[in-house]
């Protein structure tokens, strides 16, 4: 059996070419949440940017959840590897340059939250 065509010739929308612009949020907001709640918040915060990250680049690698897992299971490396991979994503995004090297440079120097901050606002562009 055929599957169906509309009749205008067109495609249906799907749940994977329907693309839901990220979420704009406060950055001083997200750093005082995240002060105020013992790092819980940028947790919250993680999850939800390498999701919207994911939806938004042609570059996806592990969703939220498992990316935080893989954090845990690693040690920290695979925050190293994730930090990258979101200047990557983020770069992709925008059509710029990928700034993945300097996130894991301020990494490195125990500014860990400093590519989150950069990176939201980056994406707080893209936001509606």
């Amino acid at each position: 059996m055929e599957p169906v065509q509309p009749q205008n010739g067109g495609t249906r929308p799907t749940a994977q070419t329907a693309v839901l612009p990220p979420k704009k949020r406060n950055l001083f907001l997200c750093i005082l949440f995240s002060l105020l709640t013992l790092g819980i918040y940028s947790v919250y915060w993680f999850v939800c940017m390498t999701n919207e990250t994911n939806r938004l680049s042609k570059f996806p690698t592990a969703g939220g959840g498992m990316a935080i897992l893989f954090t845990i299971i690693t040690f920290g490396i695979y925050y190293l590897y994730w930090t990258y991979m979101l200047g990557k994503k983020i770069g992709d995004i925008e059509g710029g340059s990928s700034d993945g090297l300097f996130y894991i440079i301020l990494n490195l120097l125990g500014l860990g939250f400093i590519p989150m901050l950069l990176a939201q606002s980056r994406l707080n562009r893209k936001a509606v």
